[in-house]
């Protein structure tokens, strides 16, 4: 099935009316209409917030209010909102670095679609760690990251789990479920700090904690050791990779724990110039805690760049349809990174993807 540029733009208007689009979260509420974005039993999700980042919020109850809005019922959730839902320190510093809603994270931080600092990652397609492309910090910035790290140790391991009970039961009230709880663990936190990871994913409803592949010194010893957390918890730990992704880049930490796995970018996958992503989904389905959804080019293309659904070179359909006619149980996420086109909004983009993926299922 091939899905053209025209089709995409009139997706919003399949099984999902501009009109209903466009209602808040309380008015869909109010009638009863709880989200449902499992299509042909394919559960389709969302990244927040770092998806509606373009808009500039990252707050608990407006983040929600976003995904019902698409019609959407499950997502995996970065740290940033539910942390901050429960009180944490302030995420500026954490990094190094200084950002302009307070989304920064400690292991480096990536851009969204607008320009926004995204929480857990580097620059997206880019190596993690000083490198070419990052600064290095000075004395004073090193200093303020420190006490922004002891800050928010500090905190962890003292939150009461109650809060994240609330947050759930917020989310699961209005019919959103969260699958995944993205936060990147590194190897100067405490054991406690671990421990406290893997018990707040779990606390929110989460079946496996996400963070970005580590690299560089040190890698190796850091999957080892999440990966003993893991087997501790008895959760899936997806490690995910930018267009450092390779067939092969997962193996050693899976060998190191039967709980590491894979949160595999599909669209980065493809952009890193790998043209077996179906036959990679195949091989490794078991060890797949989730999809990241998005359309792009292979790297001879704009340097593999986003594209709208459909119109890149990621095959969206086929991957679809191998996750419903094997039955799969990992939901695919819609990460949205291509550029919004003038006179539109993230919400109705990423609107047009859940259309376009129910298409894909249903056909």
């Amino acid at each position: 099935m091939n899905i053209t540029r025209r089709d995409f733009g009139k997706l919003t208007l399949t099984g999902l009316p501009v009109a209903t689009a466009l209602l808040s979260s309380r008015e869909l509420l109010a009638a009863g209409a709880k989200p449902d974005s499992q299509f042909a039993g394919v559960w389709i999700g969302v990244i927040a917030p770092y998806s509606y980042l373009s808009e500039r919020h990252t707050d608990a109850q407006t983040i929600l209010g976003d995904i019902v809005s698409d019609r959407i019922s499950g997502c995996e959730i970065e740290a940033l909102t539910p942390e901050s839902y429960a009180g944490c320190p302030p995420y500026d510093g954490l990094d190094g670095n200084a950002s302009p809603n307070g989304a920064a994270m400690f292991t480096g931080a990536r851009r969204g679609p607008a320009g926004v600092r995204r929480a857990g990652g580097p620059p997206a397609g880019a190596r993690r760690g000083p490198g070419p492309g990052r600064r290095a910090m000075t004395p004073e910035q090193k200093a303020a990251m420190a006490k922004a790290q002891a800050a928010m140790t500090k905190w962890r391991l003292a939150v009461p789990m109650s809060k994240f009970e609330s947050f759930r039961s917020m989310y699961n009230d209005a019919g959103v479920s969260i699958y995944a709880l993205k936060l990147t663990l590194a190897m100067y936190m405490h054991d406690a700090e671990f421990d406290y990871a893997f018990n707040a994913a779990k606390t929110l409803g989460a079946r496996a904690l996400q963070m970005e592949f580590p690299d560089g010194a040190g890698g190796d010893e850091l999957t080892d050791r999440i990966g003993q957390f893991a087997s501790k918890h008895k959760m899936m730990v997806g490690y995910h990779a930018h267009l450092d992704a390779k067939p092969n880049l997962w193996d050693k930490a899976m060998a190191q724990s039967p709980y590491n796995g894979i949160n595999l970018d599909v669209g980065h996958y493809v952009a890193a110039g790998n043209h077996d992503v179906v036959q990679f989904i195949q091989k490794n389905h078991a060890r797949i805690t989730t999809l990241h959804l998005k359309d792009r080019h292979y790297p001879t293309i704009d340097n593999g760049s986003n594209e709208p659904w459909g119109q890149g070179d990621t095959p969206l359909v086929e991957i679809l349809h191998l996750m419903r006619d094997k039955h799969y149980p990992f939901p695919g996420s819609i990460e949205l990174e291509y550029k919004i086109p003038a006179g539109s909004t993230a919400n109705l983009e990423i609107a047009k993807c859940v259309a376009y993926a129910k298409h894909a299922l249903l056909t």
